[in-house]
Order: structure tokens, then C-alpha cells, then sequence
């Protein structure tokens, strides 16, 4: 009963002065549900541990070469098995296939659906330090010749594509490619996505020999664990000495170890916006702790008639701090649980709006560490903006409570340290808005980024082929020109060509290097590497692509005729600065006895990056170089929508092929959404901090005018009775508040021209110094102060100067 008294009259204080309440719990359950959310996403995404042992030893080796030409290059099985008997940094090795996680086709009971397959080798799970969620994991005797065909599915496959069926182990599905039944032994656990959107995972030797492709092309990625005392820089500086051993080749020679910790991979890109918005949330909440501190500061102000009373009737100080902080404490747990109901709102639209692409983002949830993270925000937050305020009324001078509180409350310097709290709101605000308009201008240029082709009317059709009755080149090359002819008279489509991979499904995988004539292969090792495309000569119709000088590839450049190649007008300008390439030749293989001629150059595309446009070499599919033929389509329609084409292209595609299965087809533009799916979600959160923060800004700077128009009623009334126009007592009150914001807003704009570097990386083709950007910025804040200055404003012009007299 001695608590409930006491908190009773707390209560009682607080709904005695709703708008005082409701503006101080609103305000803090936004600061603290954004903050909380943000909270929960970075401990899943970058403080969570990963289901495996001591994943600060894990790292994974590659190349790169040394002019950055290629950030990535893969090491050949052979170099991968010398490397890691030699290894002194790493103790404990494994590797995984270069491509992986590949989209396969797979025969699921009664339907095809294409899953990321990575190939790895047996000691991959026990080199990682985990252990299976159901059945057990995949083990060295799983990688020898003879061995059963066996795979481990992904926990979000596993939910997903199966229905988290428990019974599944022991369960067979077959590969598309092949025809092989792989039996299920295990589900991995939730939280172990490496590599990155792996569905499943399979025994690297077997796979390769149940596929008919040539084993020599094998490449890997190196995973292990750090030796005692080594680094990264170490294992990559091991790795580049091991490239520039004497037996190694001159490219081998151009080539650098990389080397990154598993948990960094697995984040990728994903990261530094998490970081950024870390800051932005800690930004926010700054602001709501100023905020409500302002608000708290303003009421105190106004009780200084009470605290007196209370006090000269004999109330102690540590009464009336306990009183003040239990009020502080009401409304702190009000925001707080509020806020947790923010958090889980924001997090089911943050959840909504990810794209798949995003790591870990199964493990996104609201749980015990995040809820007690909202719980120790909410206890800050009581510290920051509660005990201050308390202390200070309560050591506030009896003698002059008594004679003047109004005179005490409008005390220059009460005006001026909530002025200050209000200049620094708008400097954090500025900080956050600066950021959310460079990401969101940044997002608009990458959506309307020339892509060099015609994209629109597009479809990408991704076929399945059994490799048992296609497994060699030209096999492959026959299948895809008989596709080609057959679809080209199809009703509905007006052009078609096979594509090597999917839209913008990255570099790795396709690149090549070559050199000019004359060059020695230490010299070709040190040209800049180009992307590859084997193309039919209606790749350049289906893509609206002209040839900028020379001609396009046509039915000409077939097998037994002079070797020829189209190439973009980046090419030309790394090969030959300045010069025409038409006629000039590119020599390839080993002994660069390989020549084949320019005869053409066509306009730099977007198709692999985004962000890039690539040098790219166009090669002829009918004159075979390469061991492997595109095995996806690109169609050129000539109206209607692809859902009623794409039944009319299975059948098509079933009837000339028995064999091949379209997985999948879908228009150009919901590939394009894939790429832009990451910046679109960072810089809708971002701006919704941006807006946040906005519009606490305005409500402090609402507060201070208001409280400034009523503490300065009898100066104000003197003015008006003294000659003053309304003009000019409204021009005062906006001018005042408008300086307020203009020095938060230069303050704001000089820092945001340092802070803005933290979202460099997410930028595409704009600088964080953005001059727009931060003219839009201070242009936005100046007018929320103006807009949150005109009801003050207007409310002391109406002042009657007798009344305000009389109230003094």
C-alpha cells in the first residue's frame, strides 16, 4: 500500500495534463520501437553467432588479381589440394565449387522447382563445427568415388520447399540434370547459410561424376580455420606466395590471395546498411531522449507554483524527486510497451519488404534479447531525460518560487537551454534526412540507369536440361539451335536467342582474358578481364542492339569459317585506346594459338551488373570453343503478357525437346527488381527514420515557440499596446524560431558533409556531399520550422495587451 499511493498521485499528475502525456508517450514509443527494431535486426544479422564452432577462425581463400580486374578468381582443384598441404595459417581445410550455389532443377515428387545446389567437399561440415537439425551431416566417405548419392537440405528449404516435413529424411529427390535420385540424410540448421542462398548441399566428387561435364573445369573457393597467431593478412599473403612459386604459370603469377572471415561473406552487402542504420537508429533515439527531456523541462517549468506549495508545506527534496521521477518512470513504461508494439509493426513490414537476397533474414525475430534490449533503451531513456530534470526543480530556490514563479519561468536561461535542445534535435535530424536523400536520389539514378538494351517486351526463360541426353557441347549447341528456330515461328514471340546466365546474376563464372597479337602470356596475364556471352545472331534483335562499327555476327559465322567475334565499345577501349578494332584479333588458350577476329562493336550493356557496364566479347555458338553451351532463352514478344504466353512456350519447348523442362519464365522487369530490391529497401527505412526524426524535430520546435509565446505574454502585450502590428509580433515569434532551426540546420549540413561517408558504399554514381542533397535537406528544415512556428505565431498576435496586463 506504500507504493500504490504514491504512484496513484503520479498518475493522477499525468492525466491531469493529457497532451502533455500523450505527447511524451507517443514520442518515446516511436524513439524506442524504431531503435528496438533496428536493435533486433543487427543482433540477428551482425551480433548473432552463426551455428558453428568459434566462427571467428573460419575463413574463406580465393584469388584476385593483382590489378583488381577481377576481385574474385577461383583456384583450380589441383592448386586447391597442394595449397592446403603446404598450409601453414590454416589447420584445417576444406573447399567448395567455385559456382556454388547454383540453381538446379529439381523433380520433387510431381513438379519441377529450381534450388541452389552448392557442391562441397566432404570435410566442409566438420571444418565449419556443426551439426545437422535432423539426420546427420554429409562426411568424407560421402565424397569418394562409389558413394551414394546423398545431400543435407537448408533449414529455410527444408520449411519451405518441403513443409518442414519431420519424416523427410531418407526421402528421395531427383536432379533434373541427370536423373540421379539423391537421398535426403539430413536438414541443416536454421541460421547456416553458407554459401549464401544454398538450398542444399551434396558431396563434391560424386556430383561431378554423375554429371558428364568435364571434370578438369572444376574450380574451388578454399574455406579453413586459422592457425594459432595467423590473420587474415597472413593466410592471404601465404596464398599469394603460393601463386608466385616458380612452378606456377605467368597468370598464376598476376594473381593475389584474398581472404575474408565466413561471417563478413555471409553478409556481403549487407552490412554496412545494417551499420547505417544502427547509427540512424541511435540518431533517432537521441532525438527522442531530447525531445521528451524538452517536454519534461517545459512542464517543470510550469509546476514551479506546486513545488513551491508542496515544499513550503513541508515536502522533503528526495520526496519530490521521488514523486517526479515515478511520473518519469509511468511514462517511460507506457512508451516502452508502446514501443515493443512499434517494433513488432515495423519489423513485420521490414520482413515484408526484404529481399530474399538478404543473409539470416529467417532468424530476424522479436525474442528475449531483443525485448530486453527495448527494456534497457526504455531505462536510458529514464536516466537521459528523467533524473536531470528531477533534480534540478527540486534544488530550485524556495525563497524565489515564492516571490515569482512566472518571472522564475521565463528565466533567460531556462529559454535558452531549451532552445539548445531544440538546435540540437535539428542537428541530429539533419544528420538522418541528409543520409535518406543522398540513398533515395541515389536509388533514382540506379532505376533509370541506361541499360544499353531494350528491355522492355523481354521475357527470360530458364530451361532444364537432362545432361544424360545432352552432356556435350554439341549436343547442346544442336538442342539450342533447334529451339531457337522452332520458338522463332511461334505465335506471340518476334525474336530469341540463348543467354548465358539470367539477368544480373553476377561477373563470377564467365570471365575471361585473352591478349593481342604479339603479346607473351606474361603480358596477357596483366589484361584487364572481360565478360563472356555465346550468342546466336538473334541475340542482337532479341536485345535491339546495333553495331556501333563493323557488323553484327550472322549465319556466316558458322563452324569451319574465320574465327569472329563481336565486342563492346569498353573492350575496344581497354584492348586498343583509341584505335578501330575491326579486324584486329584476340588470341586465347594456353599457348595463345587461338585467334579470332574482331568484326564488329556494339553499345556497352547492363545485362550481368547493374551498376556496371561490363567489357564483354560476344562469341558465335555456332563456331565451338567453348565446352559448355547457354542453357537459357531470351524472347523478344510481340505482345500480350508472359502468363499467356508461358504455356505456350512449355509446350513448344516439351514438343522439340523431349528432355528439357522451362523452369521458369518471367518478364525482364522482375529481374531488374532484384538488384534495385536492397537500395529500394535501404532508402525507404532510411527515410522513414528521416521522417521520424522530422517530425520530432517539429514537435520540439512547436514546443519552444509555444512556451516562448507564453512566458513572453506581458512583453508581447507591451509591444502590441505600444504600436506593434500583428505582422510584426507574428514576424518576431517565426523569426525567433526560425534562427533556432537555422543553426541546427549549418551545424546539421557541415557534419552530415563527414557522417554521410558511412553510406558511401550503398551510393550508385553520387557523392555523399551531395550538394542537392543538402540544399534539399536545410530547405525541408526550414520549413517544418516555419510551418511548427506559425500556430505560436499566429496565437501571439491575437494577444490582448489589457488581459495580458491584468494576468501579470
Amino acid at each position: 500500500m506504500t507504493m500504490i499511493a504514491p504512484l496513484r498521485a503520479s498518475l493522477r499528475s499525468l492525466l491531469g495534463a493529457p497532451g502533455f502525456t500523450v505527447t511524451a508517450v507517443l514520442t518515446l514509443a516511436l524513439g524506442i520501437g524504431l531503435s528496438t527494431a533496428v536493435f533486433t535486426v543487427a543482433d540477428a544479422l551482425l551480433l548473432r553467432r552463426l551455428p558453428v564452432r568459434n566462427q571467428n577462425e573460419l575463413i574463406t581463400l580465393m584469388a584476385a588479381k593483382r590489378d583488381n580486374t577481377a576481385a574474385t578468381w577461383p583456384l583450380s582443384i589441383g592448386d586447391a589440394h597442394e595449397f592446403i598441404r603446404s598450409a601453414r595459417t590454416i589447420h584445417d581445410a576444406a573447399y567448395i565449387d567455385y559456382y556454388s550455389p547454383y540453381p538446379t532443377p529439381v523433380l520433387n515428387r510431381d513438379h519441377v522447382t529450381r534450388l541452389k545446389r552448392a557442391l562441397v567437399s566432404g570435410r566442409f561440415f566438420d571444418v565449419l563445427g556443426t551439426h545437422a537439425a535432423l539426420g546427420r551431416m554429409l562426411s568424407p566417405s560421402d565424397d569418394r568415388i562409389g558413394s551414394a548419392p546423398v545431400l543435407v537440405l537448408s533449414d529455410d528449404a527444408w520449411r519451405h520447399e518441403f513443409g518442414a516435413d519431420s519424416a523427410i529424411v531418407g526421402k528421395d529427390i531427383t536432379l533434373q540434370e541427370n536423373g540421379v535420385a539423391y537421398t535426403i540424410v539430413g536438414v541443416m540448421p536454421a541460421g547456416l547459410e553458407y554459401p549464401t542462398g544454398t538450398d542444399y548441399w551434396t558431396p563434391f566428387t560424386p556430383a561431378r561424376l554423375h554429371s558428364t561435364k568435364d571434370s578438369s573445369f572444376a574450380v574451388v573457393t578454399l574455406i579453413g580455420r586459422l592457425s594459432g597467431g595467423a590473420n587474415l593478412s597472413a593466410a592471404a599473403a601465404e596464398l599469394t606466395g603460393f601463386f608466385g612459386r616458380p612452378s606456377a604459370s605467368a597468370f598464376d603469377n598476376n594473381l593475389r590471395g584474398a581472404a575474408a572471415s565466413i561471417p563478413r561473406v555471409i553478409l556481403r552487402d549487407a552490412r554496412p546498411a545494417v551499420l547505417v542504420f544502427g547509427v540512424a537508429a541511435g540518431l533517432l533515439l537521441l532525438i527522442t531522449c531530447l525531445d521528451v527531456a524538452n517536454l519534461l523541462l517545459v512542464r517543470g517549468l510550469h509546476r514551479v507554483s506546486e513545488v513551491a506549495v508542496r515544499t513550503a508545506l513541508g515536502a522533503s527534496r528526495s520526496r519530490m524527486v521521488g514523486q517526479l521521477l515515478r511520473e518519469n518512470l509511468l511514462l517511460a513504461l507506457a512508451g516502452g510497451a508502446l514501443g515493443i508494439g512499434v517494433a513488432a509493426g515495423v519489423l513485420r513490414v521490414f520482413l515484408a519488404l526484404a529481399p530474399a537476397s538478404v543473409p539470416l533474414l529467417g532468424t530476424v525475430h522479436l525474442d528475449l534479447t531483443s525485448l530486453t534490449a527495448g527494456l534497457g533503451i526504455t531505462s536510458v531513456a529514464v536516466l537521459l531525460f528523467g533524473l536531470a530534470p528531477a533534480v534540478v526543480a527540486s534544488r530550485a530556490d524556495l525563497g524565489e518560487l515564492l516571490r515569482s514563479a512566472s518571472r522564475h519561468s521565463a528565466d533567460r536561461g531556462s529559454r535558452l537551454v531549451r532552445e539548445a535542445l531544440v538546435c540540437a534535435q535539428v542537428v541530429l535530424a539533419v544528420l538522418v534526412l541528409s543520409a535518406a536523400a543522398v540513398l533515395g536520389r541515389s536509388f533514382l539514378r540506379l532505376q533509370d540507369v541506361n541499360l544499353g538494351f531494350e528491355s522492355s517486351h523481354l521475357v527470360i526463360a530458364e530451361l532444364g536440361l537432362r545432361y544424360d541426353q545432352y552432356g556435350d557441347a554439341a549436343k547442346q549447341a544442336t538442342l539450342m539451335r533447334a529451339l531457337v528456330s522452332r520458338l522463332q515461328v511461334t505465335p506471340g514471340v518476334s525474336a530469341v536467342s540463348p543467354v548465358v546466365a539470367i539477368p544480373f546474376s553476377g561477373t563470377a563464372g564467365w570471365d575471361g582474358l585473352a591478349g593481342t597479337e604479339g603479346q607473351s602470356l606474361a603480358d596477357v596475364a596483366k589484361n584487364p578481364v572481360f565478360n563472356m556471352e555465346v550468342v546466336t545472331p538473334e541475340y542482337f534483335e532479341t536485345f535491339g542492339l546495333r553495331a556501333t562499327r563493323g557488323r553484327l555476327l550472322t549465319g556466316d559465322d558458322r563452324e569451319g569459317a574465320e574465327p569472329t567475334i563481336v565486342i563492346s565499345e569498353t573492350m575496344a577501349r581497354r584492348y586498343w585506346p583509341g584505335q578501330n578494332p575491326i579486324g584486329k584479333r584476340l588470341m586465347f588458350g594456353p599457348a595463345l594459338d587461338h585467334a579470332l577476329t574482331i568484326v564488329g562493336t556494339v553499345p556497352d550493356t547492363r545485362y550481368r551488373d547493374l551498376r556496371e557496364a561490363r567489357a564483354t566479347v560476344y562469341f558465335p555458338l555456332a563456331q565451338p570453343y567453348f565446352p559448355f553451351t547457354p542453357t537459357t532463352l531470351a524472347i523478344r514478344t510481340s505482345g500480350g503478357t508472359t502468363a499467356n504466353l508461358v504455356p505456350t512456350l512449355r509446350r513448344v519447348i516439351g514438343e522439340t525437346a523431349p528432355g528439357v523442362v522451362m523452369t521458369g519464365a518471367s518478364p525482364f522487369a522482375s529481374y531488374m527488381q532484384r538488384p534495385l530490391a536492397e537500395p529500394r529497401l535501404n532508402a525507404f527505412l532510411l527515410s522513414v527514420f528521416a521522417l521520424s526524426a522530422t517530425v520530432l524535430a517539429a514537435i520540439g520546435i512547436f514546443g519552444v515557440v509555444a512556451t516562448s509565446v507564453r512566458q513572453r505574454t506581458r512583453e508581447l502585450g507591451i509591444r502590441i499596446a505600444l504600436g506593434a502590428t500583428a505582422r510584426d509580433i507574428r514576424s518576431l515569434v517565426l523569426g525567433r524560431g526560425i534562427a533556432i532551426v537555422a543553426g541546427g540546420v549549418a551545424v546539421g549540413v557541415a557534419g552530415a558533409m563527414v557522417t554521410n561517408r558511412l553510406v558511401a558504399s550503398l551510393l550508385y554514381d553520387l557523392k555523399p556531399t551531395d550538394p542537392l542533397s543538402l540544399a534539399i535537406v536545410g530547405s525541408l528544415m526550414l520549413a517544418v520550422a516555419l510551418v511548427a512556428s506559425f500556430l505560436p505565431a499566429r496565437a501571439s498576435s491575437r494577444i490582448d495587451p489589457v488581459i495580458a496586463m491584468r494576468a501579470e
